[in-house]
Parts: C-alpha cells; structure tokens; sequence
C-alpha cells in the first residue's frame, strides 16, 4: 500500500467544508480592502528564494524542496508567498499601474522540509497580502487592521498582536555591528547555526530557538536604541494609527523576523488560549524595503504577512469555536427501479435550479433510503414511485419536524427555496 508522505495531509470531505468556509472569508475580507487574488507558480527558480529570501535563512539551508529540470534548471517548490508575488510584480510592470499601492492577496499552498509538529506540515496551506508601492506608516496600520479584523471575525478572543521596529538599513547596518561585538566574546556557547551567522545575519541569532535560554540572549542590545531619527519616527506613527483604530498591542524590542527583506514594522499575531501548543505564533510579517531591488526590481517598497489555516483551525479547536458550514443536503429522492430514468432527469433539474440533491444508486429498499437520506441530514425527502409520476404530485416530507406536503413535481424547487 503506498501512503501519503510523511508530513502532508488529506483533507477529508468531513473536514473540507471548514477550509472553504475560511478561504471564503479570507478572500471577503481582502476584498473588503481592496485588495486583488494574486496567483503564481507552486514552483519557481530556486535563485528567486536564496536571493529574495536569503541564503542565511533556515528555508534556504534547510528546508526548500528544489530540484533539477529536464532543461538542467534549479527549481524550488515555493517555502513562502511574498517572494513570488514580488517576482511577478516586477515581471508584470505593475508599479507602472495607474492605482497605486498595488494591493495584492494569495491563498495556496507551500512546502517546507521541516520537522513535523502540531499544527505544521511539510505542505501547508498559507493565505498572505501585500501592499506595494508605498512606504506610509497607514499602510502599515491597515494590513495590522486587517490582520486583527481576520482573526476576530472567526470569534477568537485569546489574541496578542507583537509589534517592532527593525529599522531602515542605516539603523540596521549600526545595530548588526553592535550584535557582532556583543555575540563575538559568547559565541562558542551557541549552536553551529547561530555561529555561521555571526557574520552573515547576526539578528537572525535572536531568532534562534536553539538558543533562547543563552545569558548573552537576554543582555543583548535592543534595535529600538539603534534606530535613527526617521524610523523612531515612522514606527511612532505606525503605534499612533494603531491607538487611533483601537487595536491592542504588545511592544517586543527582541521581535525580529526570520527573513532578510525586512525593514521598519516587523509584526506577529499568537494565541494565547490555553491548549494551543508551546509555538503560539499565528502569523507574522512586515515592511520589506530592499526586497524589489533585491530582486533587480523598481526602488519601491511593500509590507505584507502570511498566516497558516491549519494553525487558524488549532486557535479554533484551542478556544472551542465552531464554524458554520452548513453542509445538510436540501433533498434525498427515494427511489424504485420502474422510475429511475424520470428520477435522474428530476434530480438533473432540481439541481439547475439550485437545490442541492441526491438520490439512490444501489436499488435498496425504501426503508433503507430513508436512513440513508436520515445520515446526510437532507432537510426534505420524497418517495418517487409509478403512482407519483402518475399524478404529478409528491409527498414531501421536512424531516426535522415530521411535516408533509402535497406538491406538484414542477413546483418542487420554487418551494423549498419559499420555505427556506
């Protein structure tokens, strides 16, 4: 028997409809804001993630699933969204588009090869957004606005919303050199990747968890005392838009995020309700304002952030939440062989018109189409025999209370929708 891969996951009927209901509300409520789906390759050049997300990064080291084609080119599965969607901004010539910012989402799936956890998957599926095109601290509040409005609109209540500053690349070129003085002297103490970064990436070695319980982790300097007179600024602003919307946050000065395009508002979403898990990240992202030119694009700037549903779907099972996907068939025919051909035309138009139908296909007895029609909780059944037909008239039967009606075959549709 083959299996499916270690790290991956069916998504069963029973279990689909909670997908769709979030995708469905993901896209409402970008759409809501204005922002356009994006679509783009589930495989791309593996050049466009070791430069867009950095070779320093554990997902370039680590965790891409690349491969060669048959024309001798690296090929990378995508590990994350905003690199590709910037790669297609710049091939597309969208910061030629009259609107400006371009305001993009995405929803689809990514792969890491990563250790299997709660709540992550080597295939995982990730919705994101991304406002390109220009460098506003209300732009920032708006996608914090929308981070916050997704996840309170699906009823969850144990949220905490991390922000920072990361800083231009003035300020960061100055705080990466005081992280290089201060690591230097305790550097033996760490773990090989935290070592090679030293001179590499030194921010990512706050990011390590490796490493977290390090005395030199907790003394080392903030970038909040690194940054210059326009960032202190811009984040001021970003803090002042967020008190005016009436969004809760939480300042970290330790917050950095994993990626190397990063500048300004870096940001993450956690759960707080019991149960959830040791990772209690829900989402993060941030101001990214080197990543196009990175990319041998326009000198234009973006902000965006990416959350995984399965771990949405862990925040809902944590706060005992439950979505509403009413997925109860409208109507179940309950068949005889002598009239299964005009069943299959009758269930054919219902269906046009809407009504979500079934029937039976296994010649059983009229009792047991009944339980049948019972397990897919149909709200309205109907026997259709000779004598049915032969009248033009059914009995249908609203299973809930019991109650049946006598109604004409062509009138079916029309009023089940009038009593819906």
């Amino acid at each position: 028997m083959i299996n499916i891969p270690k790290g991956t996951q069916d998504i069963l009927p029973e279990e689909a409809p909670k997908w769709q209901y979030i995708e469905n509300q993901l896209a409402e409520i970008a759409k809501s804001f204005n922002y356009k789906e994006i679509r783009t390759p589930i495989f791309e050049s593996t050049d466009l993630f070791s430069r867009g997300v950095g070779d320093s990064t554990d997902i370039v080291q680590k965790e891409m699933y690349t491969f060669m084609d048959k024309g001798n080119r690296s090929m990378t599965l995508r590990p994350e969204g905003t690199a590709a969607v910037v790669r297609s901004y710049i091939e597309n010539k969208m910061h030629g588009h009259a609107n400006q910012p371009v305001k993009l989402f995405y929803n689809g799936p990514m792969f890491r090869y990563e250790r299997k956890q709660k709540g992550r998957f080597r295939q995982f599926v990730q919705f994101g957004v991304e406002a390109i095109g220009a460098e506003n601290p209300a732009v920032d509040a708006e996608v914090l606005h929308m981070l916050y409005h997704i996840y309170s609109s699906f009823g969850l209540k144990s949220l905490k919303l991390v922000i920072n500053s990361i800083g231009d690349v003035e300020s960061r070129k100055e705080y990466k050199e005081a992280l290089v003085e201060h690591f230097t002297p305790h550097i033996g103490d760490f773990c090989q990747d935290c070592q090679n970064r030293l001179h590499t990436n030194p921010m990512r070695i706050l990011d390590c968890k490796v490493d977290r319980g390090q005395p030199a982790m907790k003394s080392a300097p903030k970038i909040t005392d690194y940054l210059n007179d326009y960032s202190r600024q811009y984040y001021e602003e970003v803090k002042g838009y967020l008190d005016e919307l009436g969004i809760p946050y939480v300042e970290d000065a330790s917050l950095v995020r994993g990626l190397d395009y990063y500048t300004h508002t870096a940001f993450e979403m956690m759960s707080e309700a019991e149960g959830f898990g040791a990772i209690t990240t829900l989402c993060g992202g941030g101001r990214y304002n080197g990543l196009l030119e990175m990319l041998d694009g326009p000198n234009e700037t973006g902000i965006g952030f990416a959350l995984s549903i399965e771990r949405l779907l862990l925040a809902l099972e944590a706060e005992g939440i439950e979505l509403d996907t009413d997925e109860r068939l409208d109507l179940f025919i309950v068949t005889m062989p002598e009239t299964m051909r005009t069943a299959v035309k009758l269930i054919a138009d219902l269906r046009e018109a809407g009504i979500r139908a079934d029937m039976d296909y296994l010649d059983r007895k009229v009792k047991a189409q009944m339980k049948q029609a019972d397990r897919l909780s149909a709200r309205y059944t109907f026997v259709l025999g000779s004598n049915e037909i032969e009248t033009g008239t059914v009995s249908l039967k609203e299973m809930t209370s019991g109650e049946v009606t006598d109604v004409r075959i062509e009138e079916i549709a029309a009023h089940m929708k009038e009593r819906k």
